[in-house]
């Protein structure tokens, strides 16, 4: 094993072992609490589906990557290897739609009284369990027709290329369709990222201006310590960055692969080490903002006159 191939056996043991170990946890504490009070807050319900949604993408992608380095090549048939791309399609594309469900809640659950948004707090509450259910119908929906059609053009004695995973090789017969489907998981991809990007500078100014208000009491009681809004702003925009880092670069370099193949190395494993870095550390960041959102707003102190 030469040092390049050694390092990336390191890194993807790494982000399995971290992954799995912080989803799980993750999960068996949201089911804990489920377990004692037999409801969820909002908050907690979507980052259960996060975990979960993530915990899929470790285990289907990040293991079979894992042992293909240390060795061992080529151990899935035909088909396992297609219901695993299935696997990995709609748990990635469930990661990224709880998260901006994240996002878009949390900025509704703090908006102003005064604002035109005010009544659909809610309601939105109310129908977390609904939107998350329809996120994951859609997402296996979805990656379901990709699966059938790879399934119907293996009849096909058209082969353009193959796609090697290292665990195993898909003959790819219909090169349109691959295009067309690539295109079809991108586009709602890159709009949930930009709509992650609107929610979470949008909780940032309202944070900011919340800040802004208090700023004077603060100040008379001569607190030094950082104050609640600002260990949001913080966290938001440290999800926000390591979300559209790790994501959008995964997207694009998906785009690519899907053009031009993956016949290129680095670009192979660039891509899967990009597209596993959320799932394996993004529970470290996603349970602060949680965390602090959930004490200005679900204790009473929820942001009002700003």
């Amino acid at each position: 094993m030469d040092f390049w191939n050694l390092t990336l056996s390191i890194i993807f043991l790494l982000q399995t072992t971290v992954g799995i170990l912080g989803n799980f946890s993750l999960i068996f504490y949201y089911l804990i609490i489920y377990y004692g009070q037999c409801t969820l807050k909002p908050t907690d319900l979507i980052l259960l589906h996060i975990m979960a949604a993530n915990a899929l993408i470790i285990l289907s992608v990040a293991v079979p990557q894992t042992v293909t380095t240390f060795g061992l090549k080529q151990f899935l048939n035909d088909f396992a290897c297609r219901f695993l791309m299935y696997i990995q399609g709609f748990s990635r594309s469930v990661s990224i739609g709880s998260t901006c469900l994240l996002s878009v809640f949390q900025t509704i659950t703090i908006i102003p009284r005064e604002s035109c948004w005010k009544d659909y707090k809610h309601r939105a509450a109310k129908y977390i369990g609904s939107f998350i259910s329809v996120l994951w119908v859609f997402s296996m929906l979805i990656n379901f027709i990709s699966i059938m059609h790879s399934f119907i053009s293996r009849n096909s004695k058209n082969v353009t290329r193959k796609r090697d995973f290292g665990y195993c090789t898909i003959v790819v017969h219909n090169e349109i369709s691959e295009f067309l489907y690539a295109v079809l998981v991108m586009c709602p991809e890159v709009f949930l990222s930009l709509l992650i990007a609107w929610s979470s500078m949008s909780m940032i100014i309202i944070l900011y201006r919340h800040k802004q208000r208090v700023q004077h009491i603060r100040s008379t009681h001569g607190s030094s310590r950082t104050s609640p809004d600002s260990r949001a702003t913080q966290n938001i925009l440290l999800l926000l960055s390591s979300f559209l880092a790790f994501y959008t670069l995964s997207s694009i370099l998906r785009g690519c692969i899907a053009l031009f193949g993956n016949h290129n190395w680095w670009l192979a494993n660039i891509n899967r080490v990009m597209s596993l870095c959320f799932p394996s550390f993004g529970h470290f960041v996603l349970r602060n903002p949680c965390s602090v959102l959930s004490r200005l707003v679900w204790s009473g102190s929820e942001i009002k006159n700003v």
